[in-house]
């Protein structure tokens, strides 16, 4: 086997496209540039999300042709359109069971063999999870291995694999190895439910018209009223409840549920279009009028949850889903803990954690969640933000 091409992250999300559509779309390849622009901005099936440029893919591509790694060919019919054909098989001379895993790992990052054979089953027909296992071992043991098995982290049964094309994010946080707020729940639960019924009213009135500037949360939450489907939503963790109002206004059967009182009480006077109750999240129970939620968002109502906490936080709100119901996390994105002694004008004692996407994502899909998808957007300074956001959303198997 050749020396291995060492492949950009835009090289890897190219090639892993064009592998992936080379054999679950063979009727349209090769591709033209805007359908493999398209395919690298695919909001499923890849991690990270990107939002790449013509400009960018197409120099990509050009680089890529200098190195032999692509073919440009001319259409065979219809207009003249360039497209473009991947060699990186021909040229690491793939066996398709080695080339499925690879496809994946290029376009998802490190990943489990379990979490491999499940998202290879349209490229090729692994028999179990030991036939994915050996076949990343023989590519492992090549003179020039392609993968190889990354240390266990807390909490996992099974190591993640990883390529060896290039730089991947392989250091995305362990669940549990970034110290959350150092309290007992109760103590720490009472402290967040004080401080929220104390700013209850000044918090209401700053974040009541937020969604006005908001056009990416917009966007995500009416695709989250489609994805839902007619059945009932609730907001865990509604606060003041706009959210869940803007829900209702679009059409959902909307509740908000949240452990403060205090802000229940600005919900319901505020957006009457909506119910709201006083609950705690972690004990999420069905609708009485369905077999579960249609979507649970978790909308920055998790911010002061330790990483520690979050696989059983989310187990509960998984739990009550209904078939194909969809999980929305919302929260703010980074590592660590940012403190608060003096909040909308009140004195409080609170930590605010921040999550990274890609391990709330990961959460997600031990949870047993599919079709996971993660967005992270800069702050909006306008709107005097400092931290990047974080989305995370998954469906549970119909």
């Amino acid at each position: 086997m050749p020396d291995l091409p060492v492949l950009s992250v835009v090289d890897q999300r190219i090639l892993g496209c064009l592998l992936e559509k080379e054999r679950t779309v063979p009727g349209s390849y090769p591709m033209t540039l805007n359908a493999l622009r398209s395919a690298c901005n695919q909001t499923s099936s890849r991690e990270p999300v990107v939002s790449y440029d013509e400009p960018l893919v197409q120099q990509a591509c050009r680089d890529l042709k200098e190195r032999g790694l692509i073919r440009i060919v001319w259409a065979d019919r219809g207009p003249r359109t360039l497209k473009y054909h991947q060699l990186l098989a021909e040229q690491l001379d793939l066996a398709e069971d080695a080339r499925a895993l690879l496809t994946v790992l290029l376009l998802r990052g490190p990943q489990a063999a379990g979490e491999l054979r499940t998202r290879t089953e349209r490229l090729h027909a692994f028999a179990d999870r030991a036939d994915v296992e050996a076949t990343l071992e023989r590519m492992a043991a090549e003179e020039a291995p392609l993968v190889r098995a990354l240390p266990r982290r807390a909490g996992e049964r099974d190591p993640r694999w990883v390529h060896l094309l290039g730089e991947t994010p392989t250091d995305e946080p362990a669940v549990a190895a970034v110290a959350g707020p150092e309290l007992d729940l109760a103590t720490r639960d009472d402290r967040v439910r004080s401080a929220y019924d104390l700013v209850a009213p000044a918090y209401a009135d700053a974040l009541v018209d937020e969604l006005d500037d908001q056009p990416f949360e917009r966007w995500l939450l009416d695709r989250v009223v489609r994805l839902a489907g007619g059945a009932p939503v609730v907001e865990a963790g509604c606060g003041p409840g706009h959210v869940t109002a803007y829900l209702a206004d679009r059409g959902a059967i909307a509740t908000g549920v949240d452990l403060t009182a205090g802000m229940v009480e600005q919900a319901r006077a505020r957006f009457p279009q909506a119910s709201y109750d006083v609950g705690d999240l972690r004990r999420l129970m069905r609708p009485a009028t369905a077999d579960g939620w249609g979507a649970v968002l978790a909308w920055y109502s998790l911010v002061h949850t330790a990483p520690g906490e979050m696989t059983d936080v989310i187990a509960s709100l998984v739990r009550p889903l209904r078939p194909g119901g969809w999980l929305v996390y919302a929260g703010h994105a980074g590592t660590g803990v940012v403190r608060r002694e003096e909040w909308f004008g009140a004195d409080v004692d609170l930590d605010f954690v921040l999550q990274e996407p890609g391990a709330v994502a990961l959460l997600l899909e031990r949870a047993g969640l599919v079709d996971v998808e993660w967005y992270r957007r800069a702050p909006i300074t306008a709107r005097g933000e400092t931290t990047e956001r974080c989305y995370v959303l998954g469906r549970t198997a119909r």
